[in-house]
């Protein structure tokens, strides 16, 4: 036997595409920059993927072609495959939720003559990160007569920015440079500066408060009809303004917010969009709560997915019992979309350069994540991995099988666990990236187009 064939060979995704293969990785790379652009929120992605969806001719609840939504903050699409579901699904479950900036139930105050909203991060940040950085405002209100009215505010070259202030050098060496980097900037201290010039009133009152506060309540009321009182039922954040863009000078690269979990996203949407006749029913997953541990009714640990599958059991005439279900879950194979960690050669020290993940090398299979001794975690079965093997090097689907990290350094945590427990074959599937988790984190180009294809000759197996 050669060599070559012994050792196992890291080759770059460039090396392995024609020019005209590039190309196309580089056309669908731009689609996905106007989807991350455009997309930053739960109830945004949602919107988007219903509306990707109906262009294809998906309809809700259609028994072929169908979608299923729950709470504007869960979505579903599948494609009935050629064998019926009694022998298994083909899902690949991404989430759409991202670490961001919550504004408190009662956020807006005033403190001289300036007006702020208070804040709750959401998710694993690093709070540093989010001060002296262009924010937009995205979510929604639900008014008290039930009137859903959307906001963003932030995106357009005609709208305002918010941001929230930082302190000057030359007064931070106590209060910031001699402390912990996480104890440095405090999370009741992000408040979002968004007003400046107090309320005129027809005869000037010295002793009327507030005054800044008011004017920005009226300039909401002017624009969104709100109150006050509004924002106990609102789920607006604030989330890093602009859009995404290509990094470097060979644009080898896409900078952008909210690439955990959208590049995800995207990918699996439009391969199962361009999956023509799977041999399975296929199935995709866009699932809220991630971030925070999957928490919640539109979560992982939601029992609305045992209902969906019920629906789709139900939708080919056979009976709705839990044994069946448990059959069918028992024969499906999963992915949990997300992405990993990349090797960044400025912090090797956290890395483990023979079994971490490289940019440019394709997308990667994280057969367990967890911390320590692999707890908290979902552990891929060796039958499972050689299928997926197998698929993919029949497809010339670049890949790497890659953990993140060295042990004992960190670790993370992902949906694979959750669905595992149904006693479906599931392991984690995703990009790498830099910088995850800040407001502008970095994948790779190629990378990219390799998930996409990845998840594509998954669906269509």
């Amino acid at each position: 036997m050669a060599e070559e064939k012994l050792l196992l060979e890291r080759k770059h995704v460039a090396q392995m595409l024609s020019s005209e293969e590039v190309d196309k990785a580089f056309s669908y790379a731009m689609d996905y920059i106007d989807f991350l652009s455009r997309v930053k929120t739960e109830r945004e992605s949602v919107d988007y993927i219903k509306e990707r969806a109906e262009a294809q001719g998906f309809r809700e609840g259609d028994k072929d072609k169908g979608y299923f939504v729950y709470k504007s903050k869960f979505i579903a699409l599948w494609k009935k495959g050629k064998r019926p579901i009694s022998e298994g699904l083909r899902i690949i479950a991404s989430h759409i939720d991202t670490p961001r900036l919550d504004l408190k139930l009662n956020p807006l105050f005033e403190d001289f003559d300036l007006a702020f909203l208070k804040t709750h991060y959401y998710g694993g940040i690093k709070k540093y990160h989010w001060v002296a950085l262009p924010l937009a405002l995205h979510g929604v209100v639900v008014k008290k007569d039930g009137t859903l009215v959307k906001v963003v505010i932030g995106e357009e070259d005609s709208d305002p920015l918010f941001t929230i202030c930082d302190l000057l050098p030359h007064l931070a060496r106590k209060k910031q440079e001699e402390k912990k980097l996480s104890e440095a900037i405090l999370a009741e201290n992000l408040n979002i500066l968004v007003g400046g010039i107090p309320k005129k009133t027809e005869e000037e009152k010295k002793e009327e408060k507030e005054k800044v506060k008011k004017r920005v309540l009226e300039l909401l009321f002017e624009k969104y009809g709100l109150t006050e009182e509004d924002f106990a039922s609102a789920e607006v954040c604030a989330v890093p303004a602009g859009r995404a863009r290509f990094i470097g000078l060979d644009r080898a690269f896409i900078g952008g917010y909210g690439q955990d979990d959208r590049i995800c996203v995207y990918t699996s949407l439009t391969a199962l969009l361009e999956v023509k006749e799977p041999e399975y029913t296929s199935l995709a997953l866009f699932i809220d709560r991630e971030e925070i541990g999957s928490e919640g009714n539109t979560s992982a640990k939601s029992r609305v997915f045992e209902k969906l599958v019920y629906d789709l059991i139900k939708m080919e005439g056979l009976p709705t019992d839990p044994v069946l279900f448990f059959e069918v879950m028992e024969k499906t194979k999963a992915i949990s979309a997300d992405v990993t960690a990349g090797i960044d050669p400025n912090y090797l020290e956290v890395h483990d350069k023979l079994n971490d993940a490289r940019l440019g090398y394709g997308v990667v299979l994280t057969r367990y994540t967890g911390h320590g001794g692999k707890y908290m975690a979902n552990e891929a079965h060796a039958e499972y991995v050689s299928y997926l093997r197998r698929i993919w090097d029949e497809e010339k689907v670049v890949y790497q099988v890659a953990s993140m990290g060295k042990v004992d350094e960190g670790g993370g945590g992902t949906v694979a666990k959750y669905f595992a427990q149904y006693g479906m074959d599931i392991v984690d599937v995703g990009p790498p990236l830099l910088s995850m988790h800040s407001p502008f984190e970095v994948s790779h180009v190629l990378d990219l187009y390799m998930t996409y294809l990845a998840y594509k000759v998954f669906f269509s197996r």
